[in-house]
């Protein structure tokens, strides 16, 4: 307003003034035409002061001018940057100006003088080579500063590109303008220009922090063992089990292990800088491929570390040997899985959701993405270890990863994002669907084996049968499987084979339906069923009564120890189960006993001996023999059979110590006197009752021995 005023009152006073008052002299300047005479003492001493220079003082002034101008330097990149930042802050809100795009925009003359600085820049990265990120911190913010800039300004441009004014010539001049008049297309061609090449440095940045920053992360590669023992199982579940509380514990503390998946706090914040600079900009997809192709990669070392291989579902079931498989892929895929649900997941999400923390949407939609890759290659390994070929050896590492999955499902939703965790757990119940199946056809399998072993002669020796061993041993293992089978019985045995022998509520080959408390309770039971009507075929190979008995005796005896020997089988097969199991087994060794050991007391019976109050002694001699013979061939054959139950083969010897040892002693004690001392003696009493316990201390050990009578002479 001050100015305006002065302005005004100039003009006033130059109206006033008259021609009269003007000097009459012929040479006066243009500039003395153009200043008024004063007409008082204030003006004359103005007029002395206004009084013009000569040519050579304008000549210096002009040169002083220009010299001044000369020597004040251009304006620097920052402070021209200073003018963009407080020029893209002043501008109108597009809210408080919808109709914005619509009117004139003048571009300002800062802006060329901004590009050249900052291509100037640019050009001097690309010939000596941009330090790495880390090493220059006033680069790095540089860098930052720069591409946000440069997003507004193309921003700005983009929005009024139809609406463009270049700058006034004079004022191109004035902001040291170089007269290249490159035009407002041009402007917008050169700031996407160095949009572009700044946004590529970061992507630069981006994927170095990503790849070379990465810290070695130390796995646990154990889970490799291949151990069967009851046992040992249990102990590795419970050790598992400490494991996994333990993890979720320190996670829900925020004490876990924060090295996981691998970067330093700083290089994490550098590269959540980064990103929010490259993701508004418009660089959201080289950002996110940079991050996801890294952590694939870092997955990668991670399978390998845990020993796990990548194996196509055709190569696991047309070329992979089981044993393979068993002995070290499936322990090691079981291992990667606990370790990914506990470890690998919640580090994933953390570092996603800190990397991206500007942006919630890309982080879910990044770790949704790894995380389902993962999973999905875990869950074609499971998918390809079920359509392996059925056998009965693979049934419990089955159950293993059945029993792996179903401790992770119930944690995906606490694991993923709410968006995919509907298709990652139906796409994880679908793999345990697949490898319960196959275990019911497996264990269920059980019955067809026994139906095919149909070997026509005996075991030696009334031994333990092989399919007795196998079938026993079989299901006291899947006792420690008790109650994963009895759910995969539950949940999975709704599709029936055509040839099945088991399906449930049947009654095949004779076998009677039984009452089951589950599904698998009543599977076991038709399979002990069948076993038991196979053994009864097997011992009628034998032509000795006592043999046979004794074959059922002793195979009776193995199964009922088994299932006595594990808790949960017992609790499948039911103490009604074992006490009638206890029965048979008492009769078997009464028939036994019968057909052996009572013909033997039969001699020692003192009936018949008398005659007239006085001993027969021929047929007292008759006895003796006939004792001697019977007891001689029962030691030599009965040597030969085989109880390799050490409980069962001592208690067998001492119950027929107590029936036999008794008897002979008292029968000797009755009428040793009768013979004469010396030869006739010895000849018919040839065992003293504790040789008589010796010799049947040893049967029973599968040793084919020669004839006491043999041994003695």
């Amino acid at each position: 307003m001050e100015n305006h005023d002065n302005l005004a009152e100039k003009e006033n006073s130059a109206t006033n003034i008259t021609e009269e008052t003007l000097p009459s002299s012929p040479s006066i300047t243009d500039h003395e035409e153009a200043d008024p005479k004063p007409d008082d003492d204030h003006g004359a001493e103005a007029t002395a002061q206004a009084e013009p220079s000569s040519p050579k003082k304008d000549e210096e002034e002009a040169e002083a001018e220009k010299k001044e101008e000369t020597a004040s330097p251009p304006p620097s990149l920052e402070k021209v940057s200073e003018e963009i930042d407080l020029f893209l802050v002043t501008l109108p809100k597009k809210n408080d100006d919808e109709n914005a795009a619509e009117k004139n925009f003048e571009i300002p003359g800062f802006f060329e003088r901004y590009t050249d600085l900052v291509e100037k820049k640019i050009a001097k990265y690309d010939a000596e080579g941009k330090a790495k990120w880390g090493e220059v911190a006033e680069e790095d913010s540089w860098l930052l500063e720069t591409a946000n800039r440069v997003s507004k300004l193309m921003m700005l441009l983009n929005h009024h590109h139809h609406h463009l004014v270049e700058p006034e010539e004079e004022e191109k001049e004035n902001d040291g303008g170089n007269g290249k008049g490159k035009g407002k297309d041009s402007l917008v061609n050169r700031v996407a220009s160095i949009h572009q090449r700044v946004m590529s440095y970061l992507e630069e940045d981006f994927r170095f922090l990503m790849e070379e920053c990465r810290i070695p992360i130390e796995l646990d590669p154990g889970g490799n063992n291949n151990n069967n023992d009851t046992k040992g199982k249990q102990q590795q579940q419970q050790q598992v089990s400490s494991s996994e509380q333990e993890e979720v514990k320190k996670d829900q503390e925020g004490e876990i292990d924060e090295s996981f998946p691998g970067y330093s706090e700083e290089t994490i914040a550098s590269l959540s800088k980064i990103a929010g600079e490259m993701l508004p900009g418009g660089y959201e997809s080289e950002c996110c491929q940079v991050y996801i192709i890294s952590r694939r990669n870092a997955f990668e070392e991670v399978r390998k570390k845990l020993g796990l291989e990548r194996i196509s579902i055709d190569d696991m079931v047309l070329k992979v040997q089981w044993e393979t498989l068993a002995a070290n892929m499936i322990p090691a895929w079981i291992n990667t899985l606990k370790q990914c649900a506990a470890v690998y997941f919640p580090g994933e999400r953390r570092l996603a959701e800190a990397v991206f923390a500007s942006s919630p949407s890309v982080s879910a939609g990044l770790f949704g993405s790894l995380s389902r890759g993962v999973v999905i290659q875990l869950l074609n390994f499971a998918e390809g270890a079920a359509m392996t070929k059925r056998a009965a050896e693979k049934l419990f590492k089955l159950l293993d990863m059945y029993e792996s999955l179903r401790e992770v499902i119930p944690k995906v939703n606490g694991l993923f994002p709410d968006e995919s965790v509907e298709e990652l757990k139906t796409e994880m119940n679908v793999a345990k669907s697949r490898l319960g199946e196959a275990a019911i056809f497996i264990f269920s399998d059980l019955e067809n084996q026994i139906k095919l072993e149909t070997a026509k002669s005996a075991v030696p020796g009334g031994a333990v049968h092989p399919l007795t061993r196998y079938i026993m041993n079989y299901l006291s293992v899947a006792g420690d499987y008790k109650e994963t089978l009895e759910q995969v019985f539950k949940d999975h045995s709704k599709i029936e084979r055509a040839d099945s022998t088991s399906r449930p509520h049947s009654e095949n080959d004779g076998v009677p339906e039984k009452q089951a408390s589950s599904p698998f309770a009543g599977q076991v039971l038709r399979v002990m069923d069948l076993l038991d009507s196979s053994l009864e075929g097997k011992g009628r190979l034998y032509k000795d009564v006592a043999l046979s008995n004794f074959f059922m005796m002793n195979n009776g005896r193995y199964i009922l120890q088994k299932i006595k020997g594990s808790s949960e089988m017992s609790q499948v097969m039911g103490d009604t189960w074992i006490r009638k199991k206890s029965s048979e087994l008492r009769t078997y060794h009464k028939n036994y006993q019968r057909e052996t050991w009572n013909r033997v007391l039969q001699f020692l019976n003192p009936e018949g001996l008398n005659v007239n109050g006085k001993v027969h002694k021929p047929v007292l001699k008759e006895r003796f023999k006939s004792f001697n013979a019977l007891f001689d061939e029962i030691h030599r054959t009965q040597s030969s059979w085989v109880v390799k139950d050490e409980q069962l083969q001592s208690e067998l010897r001492v119950s027929i110590s107590g029936v036999v040892v008794p008897a002979y002693r008292a029968f000797i004690g009755r009428f040793a006197q009768i013979f004469d001392p010396g030869r006739q003696t010895e000849k018919y009493i040839k065992y003293q009752p504790e040789d008589i316990e010796t010799y049947i201390d040893e049967l029973f050990e599968g040793k084919p021995h020669q004839s006491i009578a043999r041994r003695r002479t």
